[in-house]
């Protein structure tokens, strides 16, 4: 079941349930994608129809961020729980070291995906890299070729809001894999160019305030938080006015 909260319908499941529930798309074949919105992404999809549609159109769509949480708890439809793309990632790279399932890291400065290669190797004994390529290219079918000789059955595909997202629309099925993941900065995560909040930042949904102090110069992308608030304010009113 999805919860819409403007627009973009978010699927109401745990962290454990959205790994379980990609690892039975990469087991049933066919190409599927997962995408992990945050508010900033849902404004982007408010102004653009095709960003807006291919977020709509993956097959999980997880809520991440605090805002979209307290988005949806507003219109008095609330979602379980936040599910951050880079524990998604985390839980479910567990997942392919055990089941020998191989997966190719897509995005980053160069060297970042090679690195977080390396890292995540050490992490999770068994996991199979496929191969890795920076996000600084220019044209994407031979990206995509060779991915798709890589034999990857799983792509993290980290090149940032919206191009991530119409990149796996436009390419996903004739990459071979059978599952794509839209994960933004997660790449320079795992290769320790960028660290996340402590857990009392990303316990309390403080994660936002975090980044802000540490990066200050991210205040404009940060006034999209607001902004999603009031928006899902007005729609909260829009609906109580609606027969």
């Amino acid at each position: 079941m999805r919860i819409e909260v403007l627009g973009i319908g978010f699927d109401n499941i745990t962290r454990e349930e959205a790994v379980e529930a990609a690892l039975s798309m990469i087991e049933r074949g066919g190409t599927h994608y997962v995408v992990t919105p945050n508010p900033e992404i849902v404004e982007v999809c408010r102004e653009r129809g095709d960003v807006a549609r291919a977020v709509n159109g993956a097959d999980l769509v997880l809520p991440d961020g605090i805002g979209v949480i307290k988005g949806a708890a507003i219109l008095g439809t609330p979602l379980r729980e936040r599910v951050p793309g880079v524990e998604f990632a985390a839980g479910l790279l567990e997942r392919l070291a055990e089941t020998e399932h191989s997966v190719y890291f897509l995005g980053g400065k160069p060297g970042v995906a090679g690195q977080a290669a390396e890292n995540l190797s050490r992490r999770y004994p068994g996991l199979r890299c496929a191969g890795t390529h920076d996000g600084y290219f220019r044209e994407d079918a031979p990206i995509v070729e060779e991915i798709r000789r890589s034999g990857a059955d799983v792509v993290f595909v980290c090149l940032g809001v919206p191009k991530q997202e119409l990149w796996i629309v436009r390419n996903g099925a004739d990459t071979g894999a059978k599952l794509l993941c839209g994960l933004g900065g997660s790449l320079d995560v795992f290769a320790g160019t960028a660290k996340r909040a402590p857990a009392f930042f990303c316990d309390h949904g403080l994660e936002w305030f975090y980044r802000l102090c540490k990066e200050p110069w991210r205040w404009k992308r940060m006034l999209k938080l607001p902004v999603f608030l009031f928006h899902v304010w007005n729609e909260k009113r829009g609906r109580k006015k609606r027969p």
